[in-house]
């Protein structure tokens, strides 16, 4: 799956329970996520610590032990239940049994988290006393409230958040599925053993209510020593380098998508490079500091002043209590980044600042009258200039190279001539989650639908259309449509400044040293 990740193909769902916890038991340093899904299990990795060949025989491994050995059992968790979802009685009358049926088989099957995905909490429940196999809704519900319980193929599951789904509705639940503000922010982690209960009889965890996501605004966070949103632009969010190792609990790594224009921000400020800064699309935005500090722009480039006066892109400037920062519309560019001295300091959560557009996870996207906190000023000068070489490239054109993908077998060799040899266009629909691309059908050789299965940011998914979408830094932790070819990590920085309208050309990935 790329130039960072493994994904091991087994033969059944017990079989990837069993493999993912004898992974969890002896992970070596440099992994950094184990994604069980349907019939897969995705290992990510850091080139740089441990090398792909270590992996792979890692996973043989521990699968030829996990094979003689029984499973551990997983912790059991209780969650209350009523049974009055909208679909109970429909969904008794497709399986020719009466309602009261249904909900005795289902509160008196033992189930288990087999993965998490389609949002974080949300953990796809399996049970060997749950012998039905339900359809899904034919047209999907364009909202589906939190704490529904539905079920849908083997499945059951608990929705965490307001979200669409085309699951059968059976019940519903107060338990906090998912908090990220907890230590443990899943409830329901893969390998735990699940109860329903009458509601009112289950022991849950102590945990706090889980938190309304408010912008800064809401928040009545002080504006002495921060900076207030004047105009956000089409879009500005906080960003760092995002939340690594939490797929596995359906937490994408979210974070900048230019990763190099954060960290190339944030030194020269002379800020740690992961410090948070504002990730600022197609410009637009105006800020005014509440104190005297340093900023700059990294990434996309246009015109800039403070209280009128241009500044230049990619150099720290000095920016005066009770000035204007205006960054216009960006000549050349999608996203660039505003770090400021001693870095954005809003709240953590599941250990990051990072907004998460799709999860619903961090801050709320900037608006006017949000108050941003700034940090105190690192004990180091703000440097003199800085080393690395930036340029903000072709809006036009761009080049983009693809490491191979683990359903690549899926297409015909034209689908593959057409990848590299064709010019693809950035679509409309393209934002933080994924980018639909423009050009020739690929054609595939085995059709049918894929159980859902791990994901990275950077895979080219493919849907029946033919048309590919690469996942980018918010996208999904899991997905069921092949994915023909992964891009490279220098790749999404450069994929992180296409506009719609941009031609990108592929290129085959050199192997990493």
């Amino acid at each position: 799956m790329g130039e960072r990740a493994v994904l091991a193909e087994v033969g059944s769902l017990p079989e990837v329970l069993t493999l993912s916890a004898a992974l969890a038991a002896s992970r070596p340093h440099g992994v950094v996520d184990v994604v069980p899904a349907a019939t897969t299990v995705l290992v990510a990795f850091d080139p740089a610590v441990i090398a792909g060949s270590v992996v792979r025989a890692w996973i043989r491994s521990a699968g030829a032990d996990a094979a003689a050995a029984a499973r551990p059992a997983g912790p059991v968790v209780e969650v209350p239940i009523r049974y009055d979802g909208p679909d109970l009685a429909g969904t008794a009358e497709l399986l020719g049994i009466g309602a009261a049926e249904l909900v005795a088989r289902h509160r008196a099957a033992e189930w288990t988290v087999a993965f998490s995905g389609f949002a974080p909490g949300f953990g796809y429940l399996v049970s060997a006393q749950w012998t039905f196999d339900v359809p899904r809704l034919a047209s999907p519900r364009t909202r589906v409230p939190a704490g529904a319980v539905g079920v849908a193929g083997a499945f059951s599951g608990a929705y965490p958040r307001e979200t669409p789904g085309g699951w059968r509705l059976i019940g519903t639940t107060d338990a906090p599925l998912f908090d990220a503000s907890a230590d443990a922010p899943v409830l329901l982690p893969p390998g735990a053993r699940v109860r329903f209960v009458p509601a009112g009889e289950a022991s849950l965890p102590v945990r706090d209510t889980p938190r309304r996501r408010v912008s800064q605004a809401e928040s009545g966070v002080s504006a002495e020593g921060g900076l207030r949103v004047v105009e956000p632009g089409l879009l500005a969010t906080v960003q760092d380098l995002g939340r690594p190792g939490r797929a596995g609990l359906g937490i994408a790594r979210s974070g900048a998508l230019d990763r190099a224009a954060l960290r190339r921000a944030n030194r020269l400020v002379g800020n740690p490079e992961g410090a948070a800064g504002v990730e600022i699309t197609m410009g637009g935005f105006r800020a005014v500091a509440a104190r005297d500090g340093w900023m700059a722009l990294a990434g996309a480039t246009g015109p800039i002043t403070i209280d009128g006066r241009p500044v230049d892109a990619h150099t720290a400037a000095a920016w005066p209590a009770g000035t204007e920062l205006h960054v216009d519309r960006f000549a050349h560019g999608a996203r660039a980044y505003l770090a400021v001295r001693g870095g954005i300091e809003s709240a953590p959560v599941a250990g990051s600042r990072a907004t998460d557009v799709l999860a619903g996870i961090g801050p709320a996207p900037l608006r006017s009258g949000d108050v941003l906190p700034v940090g105190p000023a690192p004990s180091t000068p703000v440097p003199a200039a800085d080393l690395a070489p930036w340029g903000s490239g072709s809006d036009e054109r761009i080049e983009v190279e693809l490491a191979p993908g683990p359903r690549a077998d899926w297409f015909a060799a034209s689908a593959h001539r057409a990848l590299f040899e064709e010019e693809w266009t950035v679509s409309a629909a393209a934002d933080r989650v994924g980018m639909r691309l423009d050009g020739p059908e690929l054609e595939r050789v085995r059709q049918g639908e894929l159980p859902s299965e791990g994901m990275v940011a950077g895979a080219l998914q493919v849907p029946p259309s033919g048309r590919p979408t690469i996942l980018l830094a918010d996208g999904p932790v899991t997905g069921g449509y092949p994915v023909i070819a992964v891009a490279t990590e220098a790749a999404l920085d450069v994929l992180a400044q296409a506009r719609p309208g941009t031609r990108v050309r592929f290129r085959h990935a050199r192997p990493l040293p």
